[in-house]
């Protein structure tokens, strides 16, 4: 057998039941969240943002959640990237949360929107100024040919924004929201028999709350 097929780990810290499960699946996430935070998860907004692609080809990469708020998950990139181009065409995804400290995991899917550009630029602003300008200077997923092309870009956005108090939002960069349709929370459990409790949104806004076989 390989060496990954011996790999094992229990899991034991914690257990997740209908009886302790908030009934806002956001109200549950936020929980969890700020429980990652005291656990002191590294990158504890860190998720896991799957799309679809031509041809119905998966593809995934890993993002950082900047808001949560009753519309749903917000994050930002550049609109020109690989994702940008997928949820353009096909406007759905899933977003995957691991706190390994917390043997947990989250599970969220729905359809994806821009955030306003008032939105995307309060959020541009409050960013670091070398962040702001690397907005400026990488054509995010496209071929370059060698890392000098990043340097000779950053050199010419310094210098062009020198004597710019207020850097402006790049119209190619900005945010986007996942709207949640369904919600799992998953708490590994001995045994492999984990729980599993999935928040499905119902036509009237409100949830309802099932518990999936692990």
């Amino acid at each position: 057998m390989s060496k990954y097929a011996h790999l094992r780990q229990e899991y034991k810290k914690h257990q997740l039941s209908e009886e302790n499960a908030l009934q806002d699946p956001l109200a549950q996430f936020d929980l969890w969240f700020h429980e990652a935070i005291s656990a002191e998860v590294m990158e504890p907004n860190a998720f896991t943002l799957a799309t679809v692609g031509e041809n119905g080809t998966p593809s995934a990469r890993v993002l950082l959640l900047k808001g949560v708020d009753q519309g749903g998950f917000v994050f930002y990139t550049n609109y020109h990237s690989d994702k940008a181009r997928n949820i353009k065409q096909f406007p759905v995804g899933c977003i995957n949360f691991l706190w390994l400290e917390l043997e947990r995991q989250v599970r969220i899917s729905g359809p994806i929107s821009k955030v306003s550009r008032e939105e995307s630029e309060i959020y541009f602003h409050s960013r670091p100024r070398e962040s702001q300008i690397g907005a400026w200077v990488s054509p995010q997923s496209d071929v370059i040919q060698s890392r000098d092309v990043l340097d000779t870009n950053l050199a010419m956005m310094v210098e062009k924004f020198k004597d710019v108090e207020k850097i402006p939002l790049p119209d190619h960069w900005g945010g986007y929201r996942l709207v949640p349709v369904e919600i799992e929370f998953w708490q590994g459990r001995p045994n492999r028999l984990h729980d599993r409790l999935l928040y499905s949104e119902h036509e009237d806004g409100g949830w309802e709350l099932c518990r999936l076989a692990p």
